[in-house]
């Protein structure tokens, strides 16, 4: 049986590779009761789900990881984000007619945008086209040219779960270009039922019976959404006072809710007022309606 809600890493202690290992169960449903996702949409939304779940766990700080993907297909704009502790948020928006397969013809021409932002410390961000006949393969062109380093993504979702497998050379140890054909060639063997379906340890004996390789404790992965009233607020500043005035008098209140999770956050008149009075924000900020 697969672990549930967790993530698993492991290294070959012969080879110089390292891997990771995501089931996503109730943390994956949680993002699709807040939206009905059309089954193409919600297949891209949860491999993406997962592969970010995989890549922040190869941050070694605490931050954010965030995928971001801007189209001119029918799926216009996809983000993600996973924290360094590994709370997963996510959503898709799409329009016009789907097709039913083909991720060229989903997404058409767009960009793919990798985000890093560490609680202490510099962000940084890399953005490449769209390339690549599946999302794995999309994400393996990013690694290729925005980080030289060789990584392959094995993804599979549907309405109940989503999970997947990182492979990516360890850059502190001798490359082996033998040794990094030989567990890909491996891993292309695996079915997406296998990886719904199997733990961690049985996908691995499964694949590398023969190597040995070390299998770490798993670690949870939940839905959490990192919305708050004060990051509402700095985004209705940004806005400028006259468009808040503006919603004001045509609705009486400003009422945002977050897209993640569907909290809805209003202000008032007098909360709006506030907003643009500079020594009453930090005050400002703790007050609920």
């Amino acid at each position: 049986m697969p672990e549930h809600d967790s993530l698993r890493r492991f290294i070959f202690e012969k080879l110089p590779v390292q891997g990771r290992h995501v089931h996503l169960d109730a943390s994956w449903r949680a993002v699709l009761e807040r939206q009905e996702y059309p089954t193409p949409v919600r297949a891209l939304l949860g491999k993406a789900m997962v592969a970010m779940a995989l890549l922040s766990a190869t941050l070694k700080f605490d931050g954010a990881i965030t995928l971001q993907i801007r189209s001119n297909g029918p799926v216009h704009l996809l983000v993600v984000q996973c924290s360094s502790r590994l709370s997963l948020r996510g959503l898709a928006r799409w329009h016009g007619d789907l097709p039913d397969s083909g991720l060229q013809k989903l997404l058409g021409d767009g960009r793919l945008a990798i985000t890093i932002e560490p609680t202490n410390g510099e962000r940084y961000q890399g953005i490449v086209p769209l390339e690549g006949e599946t999302f794995a393969a999309c994400l393996e062109s990013y690694f290729q040219r925005s980080e030289q380093l060789p990584t392959r993504l094995w993804l599979t979702a549907d309405h109940e779960c989503a999970a997947g497998m990182l492979l990516q050379v360890m850059p502190e140890r001798e490359r082996n270009p033998d040794a990094w054909q030989h567990v890909t060639v491996l891993a292309d063997t695996i079915s997406g039922k296998e990886l719904k379906t199997l733990s961690a340890e049985q996908l691995l004996q499964r694949l590398y019976h023969e190597e040995d390789v070390r299998l770490f404790e798993a670690a949870p992965v939940a839905f959490r959404c990192q919305c708050s009233r004060e990051r509402i607020e700095a985004t209705l500043r940004s806005l400028g006072a006259e468009e808040m005035h503006s919603i004001l008098c045509e609705h009486g209140k400003v009422h945002v809710d977050c897209e993640f999770c569907g909290r809805g956050y209003d202000f008032d008149a007098v909360d709006v007022q506030t907003l643009f009075i500079p020594d009453a924000q930090s005050v400002h900020s703790g007050a609920r309606h």
